[in-house]
């Protein structure tokens, strides 16, 4: 039969091998994080160089139209180079009064015209009563006691908690 001292055992090997994984969490974000201050510089000064380059390209399409009237645009090394049509852009300030306008000039496309979307809020419907909840048709399911392990720890915890999920799903699907 087990004892609680064996589960005490049990939970100090669970937060050892817990901890253990965050901290070798938490040397990679170090490690990504001392390469990404170290290679910074370099990419911004390439991204620097390429937005020149880009500029000068653009400029020298802009001022020789005539080399593109057929075909309009040409590949050069990887890049599609010359003159397009433009698609034109869509903008308005205020999306409640085009949708309203949209309401009264044009009731009977609303619905194409026009995204609605409704999405039950599960955390505003726990807060209902149990009676409640079965008058518009939610069932709750697993109310009876459940076996609860939750660390009582900070972010770079809730990462291990994926990776340990995750893992818990691979096992699952490969059984």
């Amino acid at each position: 039969m087990t004892t609680l001292a064996d589960i005490e055992a049990l939970a100090r090997e669970f937060s050892e091998a817990r901890r253990r994984l965050a901290d070798a969490v938490a040397d990679l974000e170090e490690e990504v994080r001392r390469l990404k201050r170290r290679r910074l510089p370099q990419i911004r000064r390439l991204v620097d160089r390429a937005a020149t380059a880009r500029a000068e390209l653009h400029a020298a399409v802009e001022t020789a139209p005539e080399l593109f009237r057929r075909p309009r645009t040409v590949v050069f090394h990887g890049v599609r180079i010359g003159w397009a049509k433009g698609r034109g852009e869509i903008r308005f300030e205020d999306p409640n009064r085009v949708v309203e306008l949209v309401r009264r000039h044009y009731p009977e496309r609303f619905d194409e015209l026009v995204k609605t979307s409704y999405r039950p809020i599960k955390t505003a419907l726990s807060r209902l009563s149990v009676s409640e909840l079965r008058r518009i048709g939610v069932t709750v399911v697993e109310t009876g006691d459940q076996v609860v392990i939750a660390p009582q720890d900070g972010e770079i915890d809730r990462l291990v908690d994926a990776l340990l999920k995750d893992e818990e799903e691979v096992r699952e699907a490969a059984e």
